[in-house]
């Protein structure tokens, strides 16, 4: 009955039939309408392939959705934009999905009627996907995450990064594309020298099997202080990791031990999140690819020898201003090259980047390759992209850059002794402190069960707290804010789903979604509003890779559940009355449901 191409849905109430194409939001619906009625009106003078964006309401007042079309084409057709607007609203004519109205200067805005909204959420019901249509050519993605440091514990800084890209991985896949998750973690570079001397000379075992990454951390900072104080100490381990490079035997067995134990701590963290990575592929997994990769860079004439060290320039492709190569420096453009062999043989991140690149292009078949990375990694990455046009690699590269987690003192997020915190312990302070708030809210629930829905919100509130953050702006770690009941948190969402499914718990019989839903009151045609535009969130998130998108909207969502329950009594209601308001509130707790399991965030049925 719910064809996958078109649903007919009849609306008894008016007598007439609207037909819902999934594949269609009701935005791209009425820009399609617009468009074909701005042909009508303007013929050869509209633009070619010109598609006018309709776009939702920043303010209701003023209706649902709104375009700036006419006032964007008036002058093109040598008419005044509202004259043009008064056109295109006559021509539209009466439409089965909104009626039309002039604001301003030439502003259309379209308010959709009750009744569509009605059929929407219908036909939403007997959907699995709730309206969010599977994108038309899906990619191959390879999503660069996480990324921690062997024989180091993750730390706060780490949160952006493992949360923000799991997300996206979430969102790419439920969109129809083929995501790749790889977690390229430091398993090779020059603190392993020390490491490999420190495992040999003061590692205490005991320690290392009470608790691995922290023994490995404090060989590390210990072996550290000791090649500042001891004279040859460093050199002793530099020509450790000469014999680990060279592939000795011993050195390759701790070092593959170390990989090991460290990677058993961080699955610990990654389960507790919720996260799991296809591929492991550290950077030790391209270190045969590096040298010949320098050697071609050579022979093709993009990379040259500078002070020793072999390095890329600019190619003078783009102008000064965007060029990664340069910068400014008392009115004058400076080459800032990227070094790809150190003067003494070594190789950089430059190098490994690259050659991670041509095997997830060639391996992978990556349409698009996605490093969730920090900002001020944004120049290493514009040259690492800059560097494969060069050599004529094509693709998608993306730096999904963001900041910085800060304290109340608006300063990086540390310890009170100044150190950088773990992560795990940021995991573990705020399942304790939802703990706290599930026995304050809930003193007779079962300890198991209380244990269990202490984890959902803990883990959640972190999650939810770093996603409902636009990526690029730093963001203040604030644990009462985080755990609040109130306000737009992961908390607030989740009681918002307890409340709903609450509900239901109430009802004799199960619940059967119906054929139709009735709105009438103000806040049922507003919540029918909110769950009708999920299906145009969701694939707007990716644009621009932005799931603070879908958190805004799951709190406005949640917020038109609480006014709609206030208003509008669903239980002591009768007749299609009550049929129809149980249908929103089942839809409410699909879809918050559905959107916070895209941030990976599991919603309890009792709190």
């Amino acid at each position: 009955m719910w064809n996958n191409i078109q649903t007919c849905v009849e609306i008894d109430k008016t007598l007439m039939k609207v037909y819902i194409t999934r594949e269609m939001t009701i935005p791209t619906q009425l820009s399609q309408k617009l468009a074909s009625v701005l042909k009508q009106i303007l013929g050869d003078a509209l633009p070619e392939g010109f598609s006018p964006a309709v776009t939702p309401s920043q303010d209701l007042r003023f209706g649902d959705y709104q375009s700036n079309a006419a006032m964007m084409l008036a002058k093109q057709a040598r008419t005044n934009p509202r004259q043009l607007a008064t056109q295109v609203v006559e021509q539209f004519g009466d439409s089965p999905i909104a009626s039309l109205e002039i604001a301003g200067p030439g502003f259309i805005n379209f308010r959709v009627r009750p009744e569509y909204f009605a059929a929407n959420t219908a036909a939403m019901l007997h959907d699995e996907r709730l309206g969010v249509a599977l994108v038309e050519q899906p990619k191959t993605l390879v999503i660069d995450f996480s990324a921690p440091n062997v024989a180091k514990p993750m730390h706060v800084g780490h949160i952006r990064s493992t949360i923000i890209g799991d997300t996206l991985g979430r969102l790419a896949r439920f969109m129809g594309h083929t995501v790749i998750t790889d977690n390229h973690i430091g398993d090779w570079g020059t603190q392993f020298g020390m490491i490999l001397w420190g495992w040999k000379n003061i590692l205490n075992q005991e320690d290392l099997d009470k608790d691995p990454i922290e023994a490995l951390l404090s060989v590390y900072k210990e072996v550290n202080t000791k090649c500042k104080e001891e004279e040859g100490l460093l050199e002793t381990c530099k020509a450790e990791l000469v014999k680990l490079q060279s592939g000795d035997t011993e050195n390759l067995e701790i070092w593959k031990k170390c990989i090991a134990v460290t990677k058993i701590g961080l699955e610990k963290i990654y389960s507790q999140l919720n996260i799991s990575f296809d591929y492991w592929l550290g950077e030790s997994a391209y270190n045969d690819a590096l040298a010949p990769l320098v050697e071609d860079l050579i022979a093709k004439g993009i990379a040259r020898e500078s002070d020793g060290a072999i390095c890329v320039f600019s190619d003078g492709f783009h102008k000064p201003q965007n060029d990664p190569f340069l910068v400014q420096k008392n009115g004058e453009w400076l080459p800032v090259p990227a070094i790809i062999r150190k003067a003494d043989g070594g190789f950089l991140y430059a190098t490994t980047d690259l050659a991670t690149l041509d095997y997830r292009t060639q391996n992978f078949n990556a349409d698009s390759i996605w490093y969730v990375v920090g900002a001020p990694q944004d120049k290493h990455f514009k040259q690492i992209f800059d560097i494969e046009r060069m050599r004529g690699v094509t693709g998608d590269f993306r730096h999904v850059a963001f900041g910085s987690i800060l304290g109340k003192d608006r300063k990086p997020f540390k310890t009170r002794s100044g150190d950088t915190v773990s992560l795990q312990d940021v995991i573990d302070e705020a399942v304790t402190r939802a703990t706290k708030v599930i026995e304050e809210k809930s003193p007779d629930m079962p300890a198991d069960q209380k244990a269990e829905v202490a984890q959902m919100v803990g883990i959640g509130a972190i999650k939810f707290a770093e996603l409902s953050q636009n990526r690029m702006s730093d963001y203040i770690f604030d644990w009462d804010k985080m755990l609040a009941l109130t306000g737009d948190t992961a908390p607030y969402l989740q009681n918002s789903y307890v409340r709903v499914r609450s509900i239901f718990r109430k009802i004799e019989t199960p619940f059967s979604a119906p054929e139709n839903i009735h709105l009438e009151a103000d806040a049922e045609i507003h919540l029918a509003r909110m769950l009708v535009r999920y299906g145009e969130v969701v694939p707007s998130t990716l644009d621009d890779c932005r799931p603070n998108l879908l958190a805004a909207y799951l709190y406005d969502l949640a917020r038109a559940f609480h006014s709609f329950y206030e208003a509008c009594p669903v239980l002591r209601s009768e007749g299609e009355v009550r049929e129809s308001r149980l249908a929103l509130c089942e839809l409410t707790a699909r879809v918050l449901k559905h959107g916070m399991g895209l941030f990976g965030i599991d919603m309890p049925d009792r709190m």
